[in-house]
């Protein structure tokens, strides 16, 4: 058995081969996207593109993936490295650029599968925004609420609309509970991850033909936008 099957030997065997073709987007490898993408390199996720633009500080060390020897390497180097000590044998590319209203479109273009883990709600917004606007057959992977040391049991993974998931509390917001606790960033990551891996499975291919039954044309209807106004407004939390 070679080095890679035996890395993966303890996952989904029926699955392999479908997470090792799988390409997956992270936008921000903060909190939240460092440990997702590690928790996807484990599982096998055989392309993962990184974005994001800052360093590692020591204050990241508190709910991050990084050690004290990357203190001032760019994120997505330093989680490059991390990965490919975990698993040689999947591809990682990376992007040093913030993310931007001029830019978010052609970062995303390539991947059906993307993952939001930004610190900033405005970007969430604008993200969720242009994917519902001009690519509504892309997954969209967001995370909303994970502050402080509330009950575990409150962050969930809810089916928002078409394609667009968001995993978390919905409520906490950091700028009002005293801090961002590893345990729960990680189990929101967790949620995020774990429904990353459904979504490669084919296990949540339920809620697009429930949809594509309503609305063929994936057009963007009244009560989409209603919906989307409330979206925005959820994700407007950290």
């Amino acid at each position: 058995m070679n080095m890679y099957k035996k890395i993966i030997e303890r996952n989904i065997r029926d699955e392999l081969e479908r997470f090792k073709n799988s390409r997956v987007l992270i936008l921000g490898i903060g909190g939240l996207g460092s440990n997702i993408a590690v928790s996807l390199a484990r599982s096998g996720v055989g392309y993962m593109k990184l974005v994001d633009f800052d360093i590692v500080e020591l204050s990241n060390l508190n709910r991050q993936y990084y050690t004290m020897k990357h203190i001032g390497m760019r994120k997505t180097d330093a989680l490059k490295s991390l990965i490919n000590e975990i698993n040689p044998y999947i591809k990682i590319d990376v992007e040093n650029i913030k993310v931007d209203e001029d830019n978010i479109g052609n970062i995303i273009k390539d991947f059906d599968i993307v993952c939001e883990a930004f610190d900033d709600a405005e970007m969430k917004s604008m993200l969720a925004n242009k994917i519902l606007e001009d690519y509504p057959n892309k997954y969209l992977i967001m995370g909303s609420g994970m502050a402080g040391i509330g009950d575990s049991n409150e962050i969930k993974t809810r089916n928002k609309m078409k394609r667009i998931y968001i995993c978390g509390d919905e409520t906490s917001d950091f700028k009002e509970v005293d801090g961002m606790m590893s345990p729960r960033v990680n189990i929101c990551a967790g949620h995020q991850a774990n429904l990353i891996l459904r979504i490669i499975m084919g296990l949540e291919e339920k809620n697009d033909k429930e949809f594509r039954t309503k609305n063929i044309n994936n057009e963007i209807r009244k009560n989409d936008k209603e919906i989307m106004e409330k979206i925005n407004s959820e994700i407007r939390r950290k």
